[in-house]
């Protein structure tokens, strides 16, 4: 609606008026009672003593201007936008009252607005804040024992903003009605009708909690205010007088403002809607997207805030974990979560803590919640053991089983499917997942190496690494999925850290945690199809068809299951078992959680293309072949320096060293002087002995004279690259 023109009205000019289809509205009441022409004559009387009073009274002060009001406004929901400013999650925070934003005059429904009008007051336009004739009107009536009001929409706004003119439980006493008579003028000399017309629709309690035009069309009909029907816009307006009022005198009055204003509803239509309005509330059905992002990026009432999440893409997640679950409730699965990530920036894509109504508990953010993170955690160790140039991705492990001294007693490790394959390269190791390899490359590395590289891949890990001990390899640590996600993006960035973002911005990158050519190697592995097949299989829904690496992991007692994998341009992490810790029944990575990231990175690269990543410098190819042919001859990816072309398998396959045992404790005689005693290191073939990372020298046999503490022993073939490590203690003499 847009101002046009100057209103004079008994012989005062007015700044505004209204044109469209309200302008026109006139007093249909008061022209079909005989009543109008005493009433206006008495209102100039009335009208002449109450100017004399407003004007003997200070002007109204403290009443804001209509930009500060809308700039000021505050909604009692907190808004949470997508990357695109979509709405993504709203969150009521004022508990007081439901006051959704501020809705702009030319976004309300002109049906509703010609009602309000048309209810609460008929000669808005013509008047300066107060009708005259109707407020004599009102007295005479009142005169004669009959109630009724006469405050326009101007009053009732300056009601509104003033504290000192709210009605109390009986009412406005005289010093209120003449202090809103008085505030009215004074808002009509700054205001625009328009101006103030939005600011009453925007302010005004509808029903129960309900304030505003947004909320009400919301809450009731579960709708924006530009699309309310005639229908509902005259149980709106009609709701203005009484907001408590019952289904049936809502109807009675909205019926009365129909036939007032010759709208073309039917009363029955209208005894039905109020009926079905007031028997149950709606809210708006596209706002809650994102329930885990609130306590994520906290904000107050009012607030507003772009997040990095896109709401198509968060939907389509949130799609994928629905089916996934749904196919796997027969197998006690009943909860899921995802994240996605862009490699590039850290920003978080989508972000689903739970599956919504699907979940066993729709508070518990499944992205956030620290679970076992099972084999996920091989990759890292890997790569620790690649950058330390303690194995390549060539060299041979022993998969077969294992006793290993705890102070808790044996550690016997055991693979995912009870079996073990022998010797086998690293490589093979990692893609089929094995879990005894990865015990003796722990052995190699040593815990306290690998709990620090986990922390500096942006693991909170509340507990050091001696007390996870060899399990840290098959991973005993709890971790969240955004961590475990975060991690693996690490690998994809060449090594490089940073902090994941919900908000736009640029990385802020730290030092680099892996090295670049360790990471590559790690990520050829875990893209190699044939590698993984040893374990999973050639078809399986780690398979896509454009280049990607992933990685798959099942908790103790199957209580947890992971699936994490990255593209070129995004990493995928997706978590599914049980809120409340149960385990599932015969769920592994493959038939878990692999599935529903298969979709996801499917969608994410339906039109983009994922070519492999091109080797990064300080790497080199080498064909290479085995003794005795263990596994195929090949080409193979190494660490400048630690290529090898022939592989000789260990006679025995086993550990080579034969003294000391791992996890030995040594004690220092204390009758022999200390320069007197030797410790010998053997094994069952020459090689290279090294001690705490330093090399000791080359043979069978090497005598060392002992040092009290913690000790790591390598072994290192001098051919075939087998290298084999136990840990000692020796203790002082006491």
């Amino acid at each position: 609606m847009v101002i046009r023109s100057v209103v004079v009205s008994g012989g005062v000019s007015q700044r505004s008026g209204m044109t469209g289809p309200i302008c026109c509205l006139q007093s249909p009441l008061d022209a079909r009672s005989g009543r109008s022409a005493r009433n206006a004559g008495f209102g100039v009387i009335f009208a002449t003593a109450i100017v004399s009073i407003v004007a003997s009274t200070a002007a109204t002060a403290g009443l804001p201007d209509f930009q500060y009001l809308r700039a000021s406004y505050r909604p009692s929901e907190a808004l949470w936008l997508d990357r695109h400013g979509v709405p993504l999650h709203s969150a009521r925070l004022d508990r007081s009252v439901r006051r959704l934003a501020w809705t702009p005059l030319p976004a309300i429904s002109p049906a509703l607005q010609a009602a309000v009008i048309a209810s609460e007051d008929q000669r808005f336009l013509q008047h300066q804040g107060v009708d005259w004739q109707a407020a004599a009107g009102a007295l005479a009536d009142q005169l004669q024992g009959t109630q009724r009001g006469a405050s326009t929409l101007s009053m009732q706004l300056a009601g509104l903003l003033d504290n000192d003119l709210k009605a109390g439980a009986d009412g406005r006493n005289v010093v209120q009605k003449i202090g809103q008579i008085s505030a009215a003028r004074e808002l009509e000399r700054s205001w625009s009708k328009p101006q103030i017309l939005e600011a009453y629709l925007n302010l005004a309690p509808f029903r129960g909690e309900l304030q505003g035009v947004a909320a009400a069309s919301a809450g009731l009909f579960g709708k924006l205010p530009h699309g309310l029907s005639q229908g509902e816009s005259l149980l709106l307006a009609a709701l203005l007088r009484g907001p408590n009022a019952s289904a049936e005198l809502l109807a009675r009055r909205a019926c009365e403002l129909a036939e007032l204003m010759h709208a073309r509803v039917g009363c029955a239509y209208l005894q039905g809607l109020a009926q079905q309005t007031l028997a149950q509330r709606q809210s708006l059905p596209d706002a809650n997207l994102a329930p885990a992002v609130p306590a994520l990026l906290p904000l107050a009432a009012g607030q507003q805030r772009r997040t990095t999440l896109d709401a198509t893409l968060q939907q389509r997640v949130l799609q994928a974990l629905q089916r996934q679950i749904v196919s796997l409730r027969q197998r006690n699965v009943n909860d899921a979560a995802a994240v996605v990530l862009d490699n590039a920036s850290g920003e978080i894509l989508a972000y689903v803590g739970n599956t919504g109504d699907e979940a066993s508990a729709a508070q518990v953010d499944g992205a956030a919640a620290r679970r076992q993170a099972g084999s996920t955690l091989k990759p890292l160790l890997y790569a620790l053991a690649l950058q330390q140039r303690l194995l390549t991705p060539a060299s041979l492990l022993d998969d077969s089983p294992v006793n290993l001294d705890t102070p808790s007693g044996l550690y016997v490790p055991q693979n995912y499917d009870k079996q073990f394959r022998g010797t086998v390269s690293v490589r093979t190791a990692l893609a089929g997942s094995l879990n005894v390899p990865a015990v003796r490359t722990l052995l190699l590395t040593g815990t306290t190496p690998f709990f620090k590289l986990l922390q500096q891949v942006g693991f909170a890990l509340p507990r050091d690494g001696d007390y996870y001990g060899f399990a840290l390899a098959l991973g005993a640590p709890d971790v969240s999925l955004l961590q475990l996600s975060n991690a693996y993006r690490v690998l994809a960035n060449g090594g490089r850290y940073s902090a994941t973002r919900l908000q736009p911005g640029k990385p802020q990158w730290q030092a680099t945690a892996i090295e670049a050519p360790a990471a590559w190697l790690i990520a050829d592995i875990l893209s190699d199809r044939a590698a993984r097949s040893v374990t999973f299989g050639l078809e399986n829904p780690l398979a896509t068809r454009f280049w990607s690496a992933v990685k798959t992991g099942t908790s103790t007692d199957m209580r947890d299951n992971w699936c994490i994998g990255f593209s070129r341009r995004y990493t995928v992490g997706v978590w599914v078992g049980n809120f409340n810790g149960e385990p599932m029944w015969d769920v592994s990575g493959v038939s878990g959680a692999a599935p529903a990231w298969l979709e996801i990175i499917n969608h994410l690269h339906a039109s983009l293309p994922s070519p492999p990543p091109a080797p990064v410098n300080g790497l080199v190819a080498q064909q290479i072949a085995y003794l005795p042919p263990v596994e195929v001859a090949r080409r193979e990816w190494f660490v400048r320096g630690t290529q090898q072309a022939l592989w000789q398998v260990s006679e025995s396959g086993a550990n080579p060293i034969r003294y000391p045992g791992n996890g030995s404790i040594i004690a220092l005689d204390p009758d022999i002087p200390p320069q007197r005693q030797q410790i010998w290191f053997s094994a069952e073939r020459s090689g290279e002995w090294w001690l705490d990372g330093v090399k000791l020298g080359q043979g069978e046999a090497w005598r060392w004279s002992p040092v009290a503490g913690k000790h790591r022993l390598q072994w290192r073939a001098a051919q075939g690259g087998q290298r084999s490590q136990v840990q000692f203690e020796v203790r002082p003499a006491y």
